[in-house]
């Protein structure tokens, strides 16, 4: 699967754009703040309905201006597939296929999948363990949608016992039974859920070891581990268990919504004791382990979204990861960066084909 084509309208710094993609490595240059990372965000849009940066749609139309237009082509075992995102302010976000609307953005999600690295990933690594769920979530769900479902499922049920809680400490009066009715469906789902997740976590941390060891040269020991409560016991016996605690803090405490992944560099805490270079290359190791499951769920290669990559990189974990990204193992790469001639060095080293989009200013010029 490739992008073949993208046009924009009125999309954040582009009044109108269009532009022909080569089926390996695209990369667009220019100064910070000429809309590289837009070109990327109208990508992620065709992807996952979604910006990566801004969940507010409207902020995402040109000031000025009432509305904003994305339109793709992909091309997927040769058969071509339209894809055309539309939003008017105070109006519903539009979105087809092959000129059809969806009934649900949701059946949307996996068909084009992708992985984006930019530098707001960061928040996975120093922000709370919510963004690290929330990174696992996101990915399964681009392989199952029903998981999409029961996580919604679940998050509805968690507040709503949450509620019941609160209220029994403010009114004393206890309700087991209702309470004993949210607990089977927060089991039902929360069961669900973690074992997609614990699936996922063994399936992506031996390729995540492979890519940071291939990044570091072998220079420093990392780990991956992912905690649950519900791998020290059953759903069921641990709300038994924490109901009389549940309702002094007004809260469930035990779940999957505590679920959290622990990243060490040689056996301490990765957000205390990692260069900003080794926070990157961990980061990098886990998207492309990220890539790899995508790939193996779907069976075709998802688009590779690389955001300011080198930055904070050395000049060896540059390489080497340009030389991972562009062999067989990934299909189509689009790469953001200030200096084409930075790039163009990077592929003639390794002998890698690319083609170069020049921004400025929202303008695209010099198209190769």
């Amino acid at each position: 699967m490739y992008l073949q084509q993208l046009s924009v309208i009125n999309f954040k710094n582009y009044s109108e754009a269009e532009l022909i993609f080569s089926e390996g490595v695209n990369a667009f240059t220019g100064n910070n703040g000429a809309g590289k990372t837009n070109l990327l965000d109208a990508i992620h849009y065709l992807s996952l309905c979604k910006s990566y940066f801004n969940p507010i749609d409207s902020q995402q139309i040109k000031t000025g201006t009432d509305l904003f237009v994305i339109n793709g082509v992909f091309n997927k075992d040769g058969h071509k597939e339209t894809i055309a995102c539309g939003l008017k302010r105070n109006q519903k976000k539009q979105f087809k296929r092959n000129k059809k609307d969806y009934q649900r953005l949701a059946d949307h999600i996996g068909l084009f999948p992708l992985v984006m690295i930019s530098p707001y990933d960061i928040s996975i690594i120093i922000e709370g363990s919510e963004e690290r769920r929330k990174f696992i979530d996101n990915v399964i769900s681009q392989t199952d949608n029903k998981y999409l479902d029961e996580l919604i499922t679940y998050n509805k049920v968690l507040t709503n016992r949450n509620a019941l809680l609160k209220r029994i400490a403010d009114t004393g009066r206890y309700d087991p039974e209702l309470l004993s009715v949210f607990d089977e469906q927060l089991i039902a789902s929360g069961n669900l859920i973690f074992e997609k997740r614990k699936a996922f976590m063994e399936a992506i941390t031996p390729v995540f070891n492979k890519h940071y060891q291939f990044l570091s040269g072998d220079a420093e020991q990392v780990d991956l581990v992912y905690e649950s409560q519900l791998l020290q016991g059953d759903f069921t016996d641990l709300l038994k268990k924490s109901t009389e605690k549940d309702r002094i803090l007004e809260r469930t405490t035990v779940g999957i919504h505590k679920d959290e992944l622990q990243f060490a560099i040689h056996g301490m805490p990765m957000k205390k004791f990692g260069s900003q270079g080794q926070q990157k290359s961990f980061l990098i190791a886990l998207k492309l382990a990220q890539y790899t499951y995508l790939y193996q769920q779907k069976g075709f290669k998802p688009l590779l979204l690389l955001d300011d990559i080198f930055d904070k990189l050395d000049d060896n974990r540059v390489t080497k990861l340009m030389q991972m990204v562009s062999n067989h193992d990934f299909g189509q790469v689009f790469i953001t960066d200030t200096s084409a001639a930075k790039v163009e060095g990077i592929f003639d080293k390794i002998n890698v084909g690319l083609k170069i989009f020049k921004i400025a200013g929202g303008e695209i010029d010099g198209q190769n």
